[in-house]
């Protein structure tokens, strides 16, 4: 049996290894798997896998990315939450021996050490994942904010969520994501999916965005904590200006004066929207209000 003839990425093969494991999908863990082999070549080629790489995969599922990259990459690891996939995952990986599945919720994994005891120190690592849709941006959080040593992260979402990751100031879809995304990684859509090519269909379309993690941020703060808080108050209401969401979920209405002289300050009209600043001037906004408050 040839490499391509082992795929299990079609529907009648996905069927019948869910049938023979008695396997029922739990909606509670976002289980819908890919049945396009060409979607997954599209994936692992979008992500430049070859054999200097490192793969980490979040949510494997029956294997069917998982099979495609451990063609490709050097070594492969999985983490799975769903400890019932156990015999079937050693059953489609019996002949990858360069993959390896650790069972764990990815939200709680010690990343930093799974990376050092799995993956050789001169590898490239890299994130490639069809995440379930209901943990997704925590979980590209935690990628993003930890400092691992992963050069890009290449993932299935939702595409109303990719399209807010890409998001420019102005857009309908920029908000408080598309700014941290942004902050730690420079984000592009490669390309659109179809409900069509999982098992079971999805609600919503799905979009593979590709993250290149930033060696350097794109702007400079001297605090992220009281960055973030400033851009998330700054969209907390949409419709109200940045003076007010200032007000209202970061100070208080006493503190207006303060608020006028630091957007007068960073050259921000208070009549302006969360929506229309760049991560520029968000960064540039902050550091007046915490020079201000620290006073």
């Amino acid at each position: 049996m040839s490499a391509r003839e082992k795929l299990i990425a079609n529907p009648k093969k996905t069927k019948k290894l869910l049938a023979k494991h008695h396997l029922v999908l739990k909606k509670s863990l976002g289980q819908n798997f890919l049945i396009d082999e060409t979607i997954l070549d599209q994936i692992v080629d979008a992500a430049g896998v070859d054999e200097t790489t490192g793969v980490i995969e979040i949510g494997p599922g029956i294997g069917a990315l998982t099979q495609v990259l451990a063609e490709k990459a050097d070594r492969v690891l999985a983490l799975e939450i769903d400890q019932r996939l156990k015999p079937l995952l050693k059953e489609t990986l019996h002949d990858y021996p360069n993959a390896t599945v650790h069972f764990a919720d990815v939200l709680k994994a010690d990343m930093k050490n799974l990376i050092e005891q799995t993956f050789r120190p001169e590898s490239k690592i890299i994130v490639v994942a069809n995440l379930p849709y209901y943990v997704t941006t925590p979980i590209l959080m935690k990628l993003l904010t930890e400092n691992l040593p992963v050069s890009s992260v290449v993932v299935m979402i939702q595409k109303e969520v990719a399209d807010r990751m890409e998001a420019d100031p102005g857009d309908k879809s920029y908000g408080s994501l598309s700014v941290a995304v942004q902050y730690h990684s420079e984000p592009k859509v490669v390309m659109n999916v179809p409900k069509t090519v999982f098992v079971p269909q999805p609600n919503v379309d799905s979009s593979v965005i590709k993250l290149d993690i930033r060696k350097e941020k794109q702007v400079d703060v001297s605090d992220e904590d009281f960055f973030f808080k400033v851009v998330k108050a700054s969209f907390a209401q949409r419709r109200k200006t940045l003076l007010n969401n200032l007000m209202n979920n970061l100070l208080s209405k006493d503190d207006k004066p303060l608020i006028v002289d630091c957007l007068n300050k960073a050259s921000i009209e208070p009549s302006r929207r969360g929506e229309t600043l760049t991560i520029f001037e968000y960064a540039n906004l902050s550091a007046y209000l915490q020079a201000h408050l620290h006073k």
